[in-house]
């Protein structure tokens, strides 16, 4: 390769020749933002040319990298633009707006700029233009420099652009100062200065593409892989680019294509691979491979074809059956892009006539059920993407498709609620504080839509919100009434953080700030008259207590159960400790110089004070074990270490004070330093996908 300083007058002008950006570069994406500073610096340098300083340093643009065209003859040099196709599209942009500024009144002039910089004015067809942009901007370009236009596109880069360089000329065009213009353009043609780096016959293009990206110039997985995949087709490049490619290109982003082409790794059996290796691992199948034109072919045929699923998944209302196209929504709605390989498996089934709509819905339920269950009873979602990455792979073949994949995510380790761990942690689990606030909303739209109402709500137009019943910061008269309820050493305080947060105590409802903390009559008012059938019953109800709250939760329960179907029974499915995995996270979390209690580790679980004491008492390992205390902020009387401590270290209180929690005068714990279940939850909130798979804090290095 030859490296030397040029200038774009240098570059371009001269013999007829052509630049021609291949097939597998990005669109032409230059933003308001680089434009604003380019003129900026054309400016600058015309200022210069102004004040007769010629001899000041020219403006470094940065580099273009060149290489023979396949194409290329003795008579008519073509080049590649392996790198530099955004500068050289602009610079070009920029001096057709020029040309335009000055063509009624600098006719000989226009034509100048147009045949010394912008045309081979004997080439017909493309080879008329001396830069040949990707078919995809080609159209607008070829318009903008064999202008000018008098009705101008919009919505394109490239129209943008030479929009962009008319207005500015516009604004700088000083009619008492004829030359202003030219030595603008004097100043992109002599004074913004490139390094023109030239390979030479042989070379390795793909090579340098790839090590370009590698000092900086970073591309996109899908950026890279289209270099691949069309410098290895060549000839046959332009036609698989305009029947296959540019269709995909414009049906999706860059990065959802990035996407489509990992969920197609994945398809394919490699359910290991991270989209961040994704051009690594697809150039290794066909390199193992041995892959020929044929089958590069077929895997761009192949990827096209699954562009119509993968839309479906994004964009649920092109899917054609009602029951599909609801289930689609639903998952969207839940935003569950880890889901996708299984989405895309039964779409791709389907097509293949393998399943038909209504067993495809019957599957997206399963998945549908899979998830919310696993919400609501508050199942750690970090490995989500292990389980639906293996689909494909696992799906067993032995029975239809629904089927399979019924049983598959009711298997050993896929951890999917049956209906008794799902009817318990409707009764006891805060469903307020986990999952994402529009997956919560989600579950009682759900419920709210199985009471089957004449007239259904238009959630996307309601603008709803979760509505605590009994509050979250209930006033006297709550607490009273309450407190008739509690048995043993139980307190109205203590019912509450039981129940506050549990599914049923929660609603939805446009008033929100008026409900607010009134009492329950003051609520059966406003609630009566509200459109939800789940509002009425409340309001029809004669008090708000712990009695009503838990048969509202087993009502709620009998629903969720049927509308979310279980996982089948015998599948291998192991204990687990995920409630405990959670207790686990949490204690390791809590920040320095504060402490949390039984109860309220208890109420954040959905558990019981004594069960949670037992727990911590028997299993080694657990950080800040010592930092759960009595309500009272007290050490418990049963506490004890659950492994050996070094001498020194197991006292307790010494601990305590080490890691910044400070004792009243009775010896007991600040208060003030104390967690409660909301703020233990506020503690993980957003969390859950961080951690490495099956990561547990109690087992943690």
């Amino acid at each position: 390769m030859q490296a030397k300083e040029t200038l774009f007058a240098d570059l371009v002008q001269g013999r007829a020749q052509q630049f021609q950006v291949p097939l597998y570069q990005r669109t032409y994406s230059w933003t308001e933002k680089h434009l604003k500073q380019l003129w900026s610096d054309i400016l600058e340098q015309a200022g210069l040319l102004e004040s007769a300083e010629e001899k000041a340093s020219t403006h470094f643009l940065g580099s273009v990298v060149l290489a023979p065209s396949p194409q290329n003859d003795a008579t008519f040099p073509r080049w590649l633009v392996v790198d530099g196709q955004q500068r050289l599209t602009t610079l070009s942009l920029a001096l057709a707006a020029i040309r335009d500024h000055v063509a009624d009144t600098a006719p000989v002039e226009a034509q100048r700029i147009d045949e010394q910089y912008l045309i081979n004015k004997w080439k017909d067809g493309n080879d008329h233009l001396r830069l040949l942009p990707t078919q995809a901007d080609r159209t607008q370009f070829a318009a903008h420099i064999r202008g000018p236009l008098s009705d101008q596109e919009t919505g394109s880069g490239v129209a943008t652009a030479y929009t962009f360089f008319r207005r500015k000329l516009v604004e700088a065009d000083d009619p008492t100062a004829p030359q202003d213009v030219f030595r603008i353009e004097q100043a992109i043609t002599s004074r913004l200065a490139l390094v023109a780096v030239t390979a030479e016959r042989g070379d390795n293009v793909h090579r340098i593409f790839e090590s370009l990206n590698n000092t900086g110039l970073k591309l996109s997985q899908a950026d890279l892989l289209r270099n691949y995949l069309f410098m290895k087709l060549q000839d046959r490049g332009e036609h698989i680019y305009e029947t296959y490619w540019l269709p995909l290109q414009k049906s999706l982003s860059n990065d959802e294509l990035e996407q489509l082409m990992w969920l197609q790794l994945v398809l394919d059996g490699d359910d290991r691979v991270r989209r961040q290796d994704l051009y690594a691992a697809q150039q290794r199948r066909f390199e193992n491979n041995r892959a020929d034109n044929t089958e590069i072919e077929e895997y761009i045929r192949e990827l096209h074809r699954r562009s119509a699923h993968f839309r479906r998944l994004l964009h649920p209302e092109e899917e054609h059956d009602a029951s599909v196209r609801a289930a689609l929504r639903r998952l969207d709605a839940w935003q569950a892009a880890v889901t996708h390989p299984a989405l895309m498996l039964l779409l791709d089934r389907r097509e293949r006539g393998e399943l038909g709509s209504s067993e495809t819905a019957h599957a997206l339920a399963y998945i549908e059920s899979f998830l919310v269950r696993r919400m609501i009873c508050r199942v750690p979602t970090n490995n989500l993407n292990r389980i639906f990455q293996a689909v494909p792979g696992q799906l067993p073949l032995d029975v239809p498709v629904t089927e399979g994949l019924h049983r598959l995510l009711s298997s050993e380790n896929r951890f999917w609620p049956d209906d008794a761990e799902l009817r318990d942690k409707i009764r006891t689990a805060p469903f307020y504080q986990y999952g994402r606030w529009q997956q919560r909303k989600l579950v009682l739209q759900r419920l709210e839509e199985s009471y089957g109402h004449p007239e259904p709500v238009d959630f996307a137009a309601a603008q709803l919100t979760i509505e605590h019943v009994m509050p979250q910061s209930p006033g006297d008269e709550w607490l009273r009434a309450l407190s008739e309820e509690a048995t043993g050493e139980e307190t109205a305080e203590d019912l509450h953080a039981q129940l506050q947060h549990t599914l049923g105590n929660l609603t939805l409802t446009a008033v929100n700030s008026e409900l607010s903390n009134h009492p329950f009559e003051r609520k059966q008012d406003l609630l009566h008259g509200s459109h939800l059938e789940m509002n009425r019953r409340i309001a029809a109800t004669e008090r708000w207590g712990v009695r009503e709250i838990l048969a509202r939760a087993d009502e709620l329960a009998d629903r969720a159960i049927i509308l979310w179907p279980a996982p089948l029974r015998g599948v291998g499915r192991a204990e687990r400790s995920r409630d405990w995995q959670l207790a686990h996270q949490v204690l390791a979390a809590l920040p320095h110089g504060t402490w949390t209690s039984y109860g309220d580790l208890a109420a954040f679980l959905g558990s019981g004070a004594q069960a949670v004491g037992n727990h911590l008492a028997n299993t080694p390992g657990v950080a800040n074990a010592y930092r759960v205390l009595t309500s009272e902020g007290k050490i418990s009387d049963g506490f004890r270490w659950a492994a050996p401590q070094d001498t020194g270290s197991d006292d307790v209180r010494a601990r305590l004070a080490a890691d910044g929690v400070r004792f009243t005068a009775t010896g007991a714990a600040d208060p003030a330093q104390r967690l409660t279940a909301d703020d233990l939850a506020a503690l993980l909130a957003g969390t859950d996908d961080d951690r490495a798979d099956g990561e547990d804090p109690a087992q943690a290095g």
